[in-house]
């Protein structure tokens, strides 16, 4: 039997100063294919290639990647400053709408880093330009030096609401994650749960509220080592379920009345 297709957002990058090119991580690949037990496919997230219907026509589920362009703060009604760094108008232009789509239709996504922080802007919320600069943030970004490894490492825990999702999920309210984000959320969206904190303060864990489908969301990166990771491994083994459910019951024969 053929598996459900994952669409995974990718990202523009100009290889070589150059060469333009959509591009995605192997590490995303991985999880998705080899833990979550789905197709991956890399979307082009841009509105001159793609639109928003022919991929939830093609794809069962979405993988919202991290990325290193931001938001654009006209998004949520700010104007951008050189504290919001590098933007993806394009990416912003599939993305947003696609979570509003998936939202109402009960289509799967699994959000990453600044794919968190794409559900919460299309659910309505803001972001701030730059965490480490608020009085007692610390600075969750990635460390400037270092091999993957260290880049990656768990930093600092997370604590989940009892009961929510992400408790029963992970069978424990306190989990280790990594960080890597300059970003983060400001005013939550309009349905946005928040159900987990760094020990700052900083949202962590989020979903959708009353969707029908899988909108579990998370600001650090569990695509990396995810078939070993405690953590990481049950997020995308649930997605996996997910979309193979929401696969099933969309291609399942429609009754013809008498």
């Amino acid at each position: 039997m053929a598996r459900p297709v994952v669409g995974i957002i990718g990202n523009q990058h100009l290889l070589n100063e150059t060469y333009p090119a959509h591009a995605g991580g192997e590490m995303n690949t991985e999880a998705v294919a080899c833990v979550s037990g789905c197709l991956p496919l890399l979307i082009a997230a841009d509105p001159r290639f793609v639109s928003v219907e022919e991929l939830m026509q093609v794809c069962d589920g979405f993988l919202l990647t991290g990325g290193r362009p931001n938001v654009h703060p006209e998004e949520y009604g700010e104007e951008a400053t050189e504290a919001h760094g590098a933007f993806d108008r394009a990416r912003d232009a599939i993305v947003l709408p696609l979570v509003r789509q998936c939202v109402e239709r009960g289509q799967p996504f699994l959000g990453i880093c600044r794919g968190f922080q794409e559900v919460n802007v299309a659910m309505g919320g803001t972001l701030y330009p730059e965490i480490r600069d608020l009085p007692g943030r610390m600075n969750h970004r990635m460390p400037p030096d270092g091999s993957l490894e260290e880049k990656f490492a768990l930093r600092h825990k997370v604590t989940l609401a009892e009961g929510g999702r992400f408790h029963k999920l992970f069978g424990s309210t306190e989990v280790m994650t990594n960080t890597l984000h300059g970003q983060g959320i400001k005013r939550p969206g309009s349905r946005i749960e928040i159900e987990g904190f760094a020990p700052d303060g900083t949202p962590e864990a989020i979903h959708v509220k009353g969707a029908a489908g899988f909108t579990l969301s998370v600001q650090w990166h569990p695509e990396w080592d995810a078939a070993n990771d405690p953590v990481s491994r049950p997020l995308f083994e649930a997605f996996g379920d997910a979309v193979r459910d929401f696969a099933a019951t969309r291609r399942e024969p429609q009754r013809i009345s008498a």
